[in-house]
């Protein structure tokens, strides 16, 4: 694993790869996989937007939260009954973050998310994860993410969410 290198990723050209890795990690349809390639492609025209990916075909992407976006809708509601909802301001949001299995549990996950955070400007990021004790969640917050509300229930989603925030910048 050591000839991984993460650094910043074309996602706009490299967005079907990155698909195959959500679609993976996921269990993603055909059809739920064009939906999110739309999403995926209009976040990037968003300011801020920025990605970073691995060697391999791992990677992630986020940007600054915007309360008038699709996911700050749906988990707003959520948040605001736990008395979280100020964490929607002045956030940067890891919109997504898969790694194939194959590479899980060689520090590549720690390490792009660590990155990505790094470079915001924000004082703190938040994210939402299937909300089941996974290895994914353990290491959230190993980084200092704390549930803000759970269960949260997107739509078409057939799994519960956990919307979880950290102050930045993330513990190493």
């Amino acid at each position: 694993m050591d000839d991984i290198v993460v650094g910043p990723l074309d996602l706009a050209a490299r967005v079907d790869d990155a698909l195959a890795v959500q679609a993976l990690a996921f269990g993603l349809t055909d059809d739920e996989i064009g939906v999110r390639r739309q999403i995926v492609l209009r976040h990037l025209r968003s300011p801020g937007a920025r990605a970073l990916g691995a060697t391999t075909e791992d990677g992630l992407y986020g940007m600054p939260n915007d309360r008038h976006h699709w996911w700050a809708t749906i988990v707003e509601p959520y948040l605001r009954a736990e008395g979280n909802d100020a964490w929607l301001d002045d956030a940067f949001v890891i919109t997504e973050l898969h790694v194939l299995p194959a590479y899980q549990k060689h520090r590549i996950g720690r390490t792009l998310i660590t990155t990505i955070t790094d470079g915001a400007d924000e004082p703190r990021s938040i994210l939402s994860a299937i909300d089941t004790e996974s290895p994914a969640r353990a290491l959230y917050r190993k980084l200092g993410y704390r549930d803000l509300a759970r269960p949260v229930h997107f739509p078409s989603a057939p799994s519960a969410y956990a919307v979880m925030g950290a102050l930045l910048p993330l513990p190493r």
